[in-house]
This record gives structure tokens, sequence and C-alpha cells, in this order.
């Protein structure tokens, strides 16, 4: 852990081999449905409207693209994320730096490898500084389960 200001910082990576090519898996997962695909059955993600159709490779870097919720069963908000995209080379990788509503700062990077035998290996990782008065242990536990489920449902999926 580092610290940040007065928070600490936590950090969670999360790495999995998916069976099938950097192309298909990047298609799927810049998606808004790849993503709430990939928190299903008990979330949901929901991208801001302006944003319905495009992935993740049509948004403008640096600039704040709005507020997606996250849903308990679809229809409870949960928490949000205010979306700013900072860094991009499909289909390789993507970088997000945003606020949350239980972080300060969210920064997801998720890199995608492909493999010799024309599999993929996808690695997230997280780094977060929590809000008072939410604890790093609890948010590196919520992060680190929320993100072996979504490998888990990548891994199906291509499975």
């Amino acid at each position: 852990m580092t610290a940040e200001g007065s928070r600490a910082s936590v950090e969670v990576v999360r790495s999995s081999v998916v069976r099938a090519p950097r192309d298909e898996v990047w298609a799927h997962v810049v998606t808004a449905e790849g993503i709430s695909d990939e928190f299903r059955p008990l979330l949901r993600m929901r991208i801001p409207a302006r944003l319905a159709g495009a992935s993740i490779a049509d948004v403008p870097l640096g600039r704040p693209l709005g507020r997606a919720w996250i849903l308990l069963g679809g229809v409870v908000p949960l928490e949000y994320d205010d979306l700013v995209l900072v860094d991009l080379e499909a289909p390789r990788f993507f970088q997000e730096r945003s606020e949350l509503g239980s972080c300060r700062v969210w920064e997801h990077r998720r890199e995608l490898e492909s493999l010799a035998d024309g599999s993929t290996r996808v690695t997230d990782t997280l780094r977060a500084v929590p809000r008072a008065p939410v604890p790093g242990s609890v948010v590196r536990v919520l992060v680190g389960a929320l993100f072996t489920h979504r490998h888990r449902r990548l891994v199906r999926k291509f499975g």
C-alpha cells in the first residue's frame, strides 16, 4: 500500500486466459453490453445515455464521459463511476482514471495480450483511494471479488 494524501491506496490485480483471439475479446470488453455482461447476474453497469452504442475505443481521452451507475439487480443504484478514459491502444489496453462514490481515485487498466496458442491473457490492474469512512481493506475485498467474478464471466463467455 502506498499513501496518496491522507488515504491509503489499494491495488488489486486479476489475470485470466480467455480462449479467443485478442481482437474478438477486445470487441466484447470495450462495449457497454460486454461490461454489463461481466457484472451479471447481480449487478449491471448503466453507461451515460449519450454513449449508447459507442465503445471505449470511440470516446475522447482525458475528458469526462459522464456518470455510469452500477445497479444492484439491474435496478437499485449501488455505486457510480464518473468515467474518464485516459489512455488507450486498441486492441492492447485501455486505462480509466475516475472518481467513484466510494473512492476519490479509481484507476482501472485492462491489458489484452495475444498468446501463441491463439488465446488472450486479460489482466486488470485496479488502484483505488477510498473515501472516508470506507476502509481500504473493505475496498480491497470488494474490488477483488468483483474482478474475480468478471474474469470468471469472461472465461465462461469465450470458453
